[in-house]
């Protein structure tokens, strides 16, 4: 499961739609409909706040706004309520690990898109997520060259 911090915009087809099906997941989870993943690193984020199905909702919203823009057909009533929530902060080196991984992973899917954003040092975050100086997360399994 990656619950990506960058802002949908940078991901590619293949990395949106995963994204959307993930995230339901992780919904699904945080709501204990699930028995998979429920002690995911990447749900620390969401846990963390006081009402967490309200952040993972409006997580789903930011991305159901990017699908629309690009004319995919998301289901908009598989989001749930979307509530003002408190905002989720992102440590600007979690940004940054986030950023060299899936340019990583967009050389090898889709080589334009890599050429387009490659020269990027910071992306946008999520619109769900308020940037901050900071490291890697505690909860992050980082990936070892």
């Amino acid at each position: 499961m990656r619950l990506w911090s960058v802002h949908p915009k940078y991901l590619d087809a293949r990395g949106l739609v995963g994204l959307w099906r993930e995230a339901l997941l992780a919904r699904a989870v945080l709501r204990g409909r699930t028995r998979g993943y429920r002690h995911h690193p990447q749900l620390a984020r969401f846990r963390s706040l006081a009402t967490p199905l309200y952040a993972i909702n409006a997580y789903l919203a930011a991305l159901y706004v990017e699908a629309h823009r690009r004319g995919y057909c998301f289901d908009s009533t598989k989001i749930g309520p979307v509530r003002k929530h408190l905002p989720m902060y992102l440590a600007s080196g979690q940004l940054q690990y986030e950023w060299a991984h899936l340019l990583a992973k967009l050389r090898a899917r889709d080589p334009a898109l890599h050429r387009k954003w490659r020269h990027i040092a910071m992306p946008a975050p999520h619109p769900c997520f308020r940037v901050r100086p900071g490291n890697v997360a505690a909860w992050e399994r980082v990936a070892r060259p």
